[in-house]
């Protein structure tokens, strides 16, 4: 099995085991999303969209978290980690959709590049959970099931493996595969147990399967 073939299989049994799988993180309008996304580094989503709560009942909206001290949004987010370098970005992120973008989000991969705080992880989310276009989302599941499995061979860098995946996954199955992976692999291909590969839909074609 080539590994077009090998792609083409994991994303039909995956749409079978996981058929609504969808953005982890709680969101009702974009700019959330980025809030959110960069909130979610090094921390997990459960706790994420808990502190959230608590951030826009504050703010709730781009103008008032644009206007919000920045020692204020550090306290309420501190609990996800990192909260100095969360809060400054967040900050000068929601200052510039306030005067450069009229409160919206930009719509162009480059675009949402130049914001604080967003890589191509957070921008490829952006772009195919809220504009519904092409996006792979090389998060730490994904990187992990992927060489796993056996999609990419021994590549941990996530831009790598994003360029390698584009090469292997239609592009308009990109982002749910990768809302799919994150199901996957919190259930069953976990990183901090052995994998329970005697439950996984992919245990006949994964490279590591009962190995690890």
């Amino acid at each position: 099995m080539t590994k077009e073939e090998l792609a083409l299989e994991i994303i039909e049994r995956l749409k079978k085991e996981y058929p609504d799988a969808d953005c982890t993180l709680d969101y009702d309008q974009a700019w959330k999303l980025l809030v959110s996304v960069r909130l979610a580094a090094q921390c997990t989503d459960a706790r994420v969209n808990v502190v959230v709560e608590d951030l826009y009942e504050k703010y709730p909206d781009v103008d008032a978290l644009a206007q919000a001290d920045v020692q204020d949004i550090e306290r309420i987010v501190k609990p996800c980690g990192l909260g100095k370098s969360k809060a400054r970005d967040i900050s000068a992120c929601m200052k510039i959709l306030k005067e450069q973008y009229g409160g919206g989000i930009p719509k162009t991969f480059d675009e949402l590049l130049k914001l604080p705080g967003v890589g191509r992880k957070s921008a490829n989310l952006i772009m195919g959970d809220v504009f519904g276009e092409p996006a792979i989302v090389t998060d730490t599941h994904c990187i992990r099931l992927v060489n796993r499995i056996g999609l990419v061979d021994g590549i941990k860098d996530p831009k790598k493996v994003e360029m390698a995946l584009w090469k292997l996954i239609p592009p308009a199955e990109g982002s749910d595969f990768c809302h799919r992976l994150v199901y996957h692999g919190r259930d069953v291909c976990t990183a901090r147990t052995k994998p329970h590969c005697d439950k996984c839909c992919l245990a006949d074609i994964c490279a590591k399967s009962g190995v690890e």
